[in-house]
């Protein structure tokens, strides 16, 4: 169990029988009456936002999360995951991955975070690598500072990339900000 003064930014505890990720925390003290702890907080399942404030000395309960480092296998019409120390499977639905399933290519290892043994968050590496499959070519004396085209890279997903960048031509992306960071050498 935590206590209120244990309330800090990124603490996942558990709440409602739900798991919850603090979001903001102020410790208050007033001149007259009790002191307490007015949170912002996260539901990891749901993704709502709560206010809610805890008196001083209150316990809360720890949030019973886990997370695994999984290779991913192969997609048909399930994401296919596997723990290359147990070679256990693990099968995730297109809804739960949302757009982060445009990033994934074979092996990539990722970090997946479960609550009561189910799956409720993933995690990318920050930085992946493609290639280009399709863009425009670049048009000669189109220089324009900071001029972007779209691309698509080989895992499916579609990033802005600079004008000197071809198709063939292998990049990294940051999978946090969906943004072109550089190309890179094969």
């Amino acid at each position: 169990m935590y206590e209120t003064s244990d309330l800090r930014k990124n603490l996942k505890i558990l709440l409602d029988d739900d798991p919850y990720i603090v979001i903001e925390s102020q410790f208050v003290k007033p001149g007259k009456g009790v002191a307490f702890t007015r949170t912002k907080l996260r539901n990891m399942l749901t993704g709502n936002v709560i206010n809610r404030t805890f008196r001083s000395g209150e316990k809360i309960g720890r949030a019973d999360l886990q997370e695994q480092r999984l290779q991913f296998l192969y997609a048909d019409d399930m994401y296919h995951f596997m723990n290359t120390e147990t070679y256990d499977q693990l099968e995730i639905s297109e809804d739960f991955l949302d757009d982060d399933r445009l990033y994934l290519t074979e092996t990539l290892e990722v970090d997946i975070l479960f609550f009561n043994m189910k799956p409720i968050g993933i995690t990318l590496p920050i930085f992946i690598e493609g290639e280009v499959t399709e863009t425009e070519p670049g048009i000669k004396g189109d220089t324009a500072q900071g001029a972007t085209k779209p691309a698509k890279i080989s895992s499916g997903a579609k990033v802005m990339v600079p004008l000197f960048v071809n198709e063939g031509d292998w990049i990294k992306v940051d999978t946090r900000s969906r943004e072109y960071i550089e190309r890179v050498k094969r």
